[in-house]
């Protein structure tokens, strides 16, 4: 029990009562701030170190090694040969530019979509509609994946839905790169919806009301006035949907029909293929490009938006 102040003994001040080593550790804590903030960082700290990039250096790592054709044995030593071949190959190269390709394609279908829809939320709706919006933009992501891509499937098979809609069997896009393209559009849209909406709640109305008053039309203060706020907005949403889609391998494969992307090539390897290296030097494309592409946006301000 701590020893109250009408406990202590006549002319005893406080820093003379002996302390515990809890308190001992608790003032030294207090006198050296740098202790105390690592600390505090070096739990999470050791699991971006560990199991984040030490992840990202073992598949860099094995994507050195190889396998042995005749026993499947993975030789450990380092070589180049699996980067040679993705780059000299033109099937592998073909399929990587397809990936890059399918992941920008959705990254500018999403936001002709997300633009208009982002804005009303932010501009015309009412402030009381607003959240009832945001959770309906919110509701697709709290279902499966999974139960999403298949109802995908179900609605782009040959005389399915789609199809009954503009005509008639074989008249819709069926399995294949367009219908890869339309289900990864609208399985990352809110990730593209959000962070525009976001920018246009931080821009004010009076700028809007201001290019009114000054005779701009609709285009111009879209061109003048929002554009330049949410073009780091629109990047941030980009992070999400070019890199959730140059990755995807699932989708592909539930719709894909013989499409090949890199997603799929890497899974290919590591199951049938059994040969772990160089599907690890497949999936170090996508991380490369994505380094670049946040190298290349990191001064618009759109990280910020994250």
């Amino acid at each position: 029990m701590a020893t109250s102040t009408l406990d202590r003994p006549p002319g005893t001040a406080a820093a003379d009562i002996p302390r515990g080593p809890v308190r001992r550790l608790s003032a030294w804590l207090h006198r050296h701030a740098g202790v105390r903030l690592a600390a505090l960082l070096a739990a999470p700290l050791f699991w971006l170190v560990v199991a984040y990039l030490g992840a990202l250096a073992v598949l860099f790592v094995s994507a050195l090694w190889t396998v042995n054709g005749f026993t499947g044995e993975v030789v450990r030593q380092p070589t180049l040969v699996n980067f040679r071949t993705i780059a000299t190959d033109e099937v592998y190269r073909t399929v990587a530019l397809r990936s890059v390709g399918v992941a920008a394609a959705v990254t500018v279908i999403d936001t002709l979509i997300a633009l208009p829809m982002a804005f009303f939320m932010a501009k015309v709706a009412r402030p009381r509609y607003r959240r009832w919006l945001v959770v309906a933009i919110l509701t697709p992501l709290w279902a499966s994946y999974l139960v999403k891509a298949y109802a995908w499937r179900v609605l782009l098979a040959n005389g399915g839905p789609v199809d009954w809609l503009l005509g008639g069997p074989g008249s819709g896009p069926g399995y294949g790169l367009s219908a890869t393209v339309l289900v990864l559009a609208y399985l990352w849209l809110p990730y593209m919806i959000l962070p525009i909406y976001a920018g246009l709640e931080r821009l004010p109305d009076s700028l809007l009301e201001a290019s009114a008053d000054l005779g701009a039309r609709a285009g111009r203060t879209f061109r003048k006035v929002v554009l330049p706020v949410i073009v780091p907005s629109v990047i941030a949403g980009s992070i999400f949907t070019f890199s959730l889609s140059l990755g995807d391998y699932i989708t592909v494969q539930i719709v894909g029909g013989k499409t090949q992307l890199i997603g799929n090539l890497v899974y290919a390897n590591i199951g049938a293929a059994n040969n772990l290296p160089f599907a690890a030097a497949l999936a170090t494309i996508p991380v490369l490009i994505m380094v670049v592409y946040l190298v290349a946006v990191r001064r618009s301000g759109a990280l910020e938006e994250l």
